[in-house]
C-alpha cells in the first residue's frame, strides 16, 4: 500500500487535505477516490490507513481510518554528526542513514568539506536533505522521519551541546589515530543512545579531532580498511542498530 508522510494531526474519522508533496505523489500514481493509502506523521508512533475521498487539480482529500501501532524503529537511538561530502554523496548518505533508522543528522561544516553552505543556500540544502529523508521513510516503511539539523562547524556544535547536557549519550568519533577501539567494544550494549561523529573526504582536521576528544568523543575504528566518507557512517550505523 502506498505510504505518504503527512505531518498533520491524525485521528480516526478526520477528513483532511494532504500536504502538497503527498498530493502530487498521489496524482502521479494515478490513484482515485476509494483507494486506500497509508499515512504517517513522522513521529515514529505508528501509522494510519486512509481512504481517498476527492481528487482536485492539485489537491487530494482523504478520510483517516484505523491506527496501526507498527514498530519499525531501531531500539537504540543513533544520532549522526557527519562531515558534508561532495556532490550527490551527501544525498546518498542521508537516504541510507534514514533507511537504517538514524534519529537525527547534523551536517558538519568541517575544515576539509568541499561543499560550503551558508545563508539561503544552506537553508535550501537542508530542506532538500529533509525531503530526501521523507522520501526514504515513505519507501522503507519507517514511521520516524529523522530531523536534519542546520549545517554548522564542530566548534559551533560543541558550544551548543556541552558534554554535561548529554551525559546519557555515548559520543564516539571515527578516527585513524593510534589508540582507537573497535566501535562495538567502545559503546555499551543495549539501548544506550549514541552520537557518531565522522568527517568528510580526508577526515577531520587534527584541530577538529582534538576538539571532539576534549568534548568526550571516544575514538573508534571500523577495521583496517579506509572507507569513503559516505560509506563509513553507514557501516557504523548498521553495526550500532543491528548490534
Amino acid at each position: 500500500m502506498p505510504r505518504f508522510h503527512c505531518p498533520l494531526p491524525l485521528t480516526a474519522g478526520a477528513e483532511l487535505d494532504l500536504p502538497a508533496g503527498a498530493a502530487r505523489h498521489v496524482q502521479v500514481l494515478r490513484m482515485q477516490p476509494g483507494h486506500t493509502i497509508t499515512l504517517f506523521d513522522g513521529s515514529g508512533d505508528g501509522e494510519w490507513s486512509a481512504t481517498i475521498l476527492q481528487m482536485g487539480r492539485s489537491t487530494v482529500q482523504v478520510r483517516v481510518e484505523a491506527f496501526h501501532a507498527t514498530a519499525r524503529e531501531a531500539s537504540r537511538p543513533v544520532h549522526l554528526l557527519a562531515g558534508i561530502t561532495a556532490n550527490e554523496r551527501m544525498d546518498w548518505l542521508v537516504e541510507k542513514a534514514t533507511e537504517i533508522g538514524v534519529v537525527s543528522i547534523t551536517p558538519l561544516l568541517a575544515e576539509r568539506s568541499v561543499l560550503k553552505l551558508k545563508g539561503e543556500r544552506g537553508d535550501k540544502k537542508r530542506s532538500h536533505w529533509q525531503a530526501v529523508a521523507v522520501a526514504a521513510c515513505e519507501q522503507c516503511g519507517g514511521n520516524r522521519v529523522p530531523a536534519i539539523h542546520p549545517a554548522m562547524t564542530l566548534a559551533e556544535w560543541t558550544a551548543a551541546h556541552p558534554q554535561a547536557d548529554s551525559a546519557d549519550t555515548q559520543r564516539v568519533l571515527l578516527s585513524l589515530a593510534d589508540g582507537t577501539r573497535p566501535l562495538l567494544q567502545a559503546v555499551a550494549a543495549g539501548q544506550t543512545p549514541v552520537l557518531f561523529l565522522s568527517g568528510p573526504e580526508g577526515g577531520l582536521s587534527p584541530a577538529e579531532e582534538a576538539l571532539a576528544r576534549a568534548q568526550g568523543f571516544a575514538p573508534v575504528t571500523l577495521g583496517p580498511r579506509v572507507l569513503r566518507a559516505e560509506t563509513a557512517p553507514i557501516m557504523a550505523l548498521s553495526a550500532l542498530v543491528l548490534g
